[in-house]
């Protein structure tokens, strides 16, 4: 699988200390494309690519998944639940059957859990209801990669069979934090509901090009970086006297941890089959960076939303750029990148560079946050919490 180094380089990597803007940039070794370090929000959106490259895996790479399905249905599909063993959102809420004194009893319960727990919680929280709610494009993005897609909408196919359950496990995510957030009446469910319809017209745009190569790199990351998220709002909510929405948070964790080993499960595959053209994958999106799934969140009123709302989730240590460089140098462990042999030139220096860009990560962090220090601390409204007013 071939790489355009234009492609490579036309994307900026971005994490968000505190709300600073200063931009950095940061030679990588050869071929020596330049990375800039936008340090706004973590993960704040890239700007959008003046060129968006389409079907970059050659057609006889197809051939690749084609001999994996019979791996895939014996590797892969047994990391589903059944749909009788998986927990519902009902499992955590007031039950709407009991008496209506009981049911009253037990949102008025909710609403008290709730009422302590601070507003910039509520921000991070309704943001990641929002990314979660926003399923009908992942799935829509899964299914433009060629040679997993699901090409009937019914196909038998393994591939097509993990993504159609993959989505049924991740649609409770949204169902569940969404209604939790409706009866606690800390948010206006208004704006959240604008925010979610705005996402969703407005797509996503991960760079992966069609290529599942590239695909399946992006959904391996991004679902550990699901992980860390909601398993530090269930950290934060159970400090904050919720055991309940603690609960809720790290049953959601778990989901999508399960996920995050199937996807990488996939990766090691074709790292095992075709090293160099996966090592290729690999840098090639972490050169582009992975953009966070909801880089194109709007409420109708802030442009910057999912900025602002990234630099909150920094700064209350939910999803943060060492949080970026942990989950890289994870996978770089889970796949033994630093030791792998084998491979063409061009995919030594992508090794290369993919196994060395954690630590400057991390650098380019430090740096940032000494700046940050120096910084007058700057305040949001958020449209999600009443237009209340939160420090980045």
């Amino acid at each position: 699988m071939q790489a355009s180094s234009g492609c490579l380089s036309s994307r900026n990597l971005a994490w968000a200390p505190r709300g600073q803007r200063s931009p950095m940039s940061l030679p990588l070794g050869p071929p020596k494309p330049t990375i800039r370090f936008r340090v706004s929000a973590v993960a704040a959106p890239p700007p959008p690519l003046k060129l968006q490259r389409t079907h970059s895996m050659p057609p006889e790479k197809v051939e690749v998944f084609r001999s994996l399905e019979g791996w895939a249905s014996q590797w892969v599909i047994p990391l589903l639940k059944p749909v009788g063993q998986c927990w519902q959102p009902q499992d955590f809420l007031p039950d709407p059957t009991r008496p209506r004194d009981e049911f009253f009893d037990q949102v008025r319960a909710l609403r008290d859990r709730t009422a302590e727990l601070p507003d910039e919680y509520f921000v991070v929280l309704v943001g990641d209801m929002i990314t979660e709610d926003a399923l009908p494009t992942y799935q829509t993005m899964i299914n433009t990669l060629d040679g997993v897609r699901d090409e009937t909408g019914a196909s038998p196919s393994p591939w097509a069979q993990w993504t159609r359950a993959w989505t049924a496990e991740e649609n409770r995510h949204g169902d569940l934090l969404r209604t939790y957030l409706y009866l606690s009446g800390r948010v206006d469910m208004l704006m959240v509901e604008r925010t979610v319809q705005y996402l969703i017209g407005a797509g996503m745009d991960p760079g992966t090009e069609n290529n599942p190569y590239l695909g399946f790199v992006y959904t391996s990351f991004q679902e550990r970086a699901t992980f860390v998220s909601h398993g530090n709002t269930a950290r934060m909510a159970k400090e904050g006297g919720d055991p309940v929405l603690a609960r809720v948070c790290g049953t959601i964790a778990a989901d999508e941890k399960r996920h995050e080993n199937a996807y990488a499960k996939i990766v090691e595959k074709l790292l095992e089959v075709d090293p160099s053209g996966a090592m290729l994958a690999i840098a090639d999106m972490m050169r582009k960076k992975i953009t966070m799934p909801a880089h194109l969140m709007y409420d109708g009123r802030d442009p910057r939303l999912f900025e602002h709302f990234s630099a909150v989730a920094q700064r209350l240590g939910v999803y943060t750029a060492d949080d970026y460089a942990d989950i890289l140098e994870f996978l770089i462990g889970r796949w033994r990148l630093e030791k792998m042999e084998g491979l063409t030139a061009e995919a030594q220096r992508a090794q290369e560079f993919v196994c060395g860009l954690a630590p400057r990560i991390r650098k380019l962090q430090e740096r940032a946050e000494e700046r940050a220090r120096k910084m007058e601390p700057l305040s949001v409204k958020f449209s999600w919490i009443f237009n209340k007013e939160v420090v980045l």
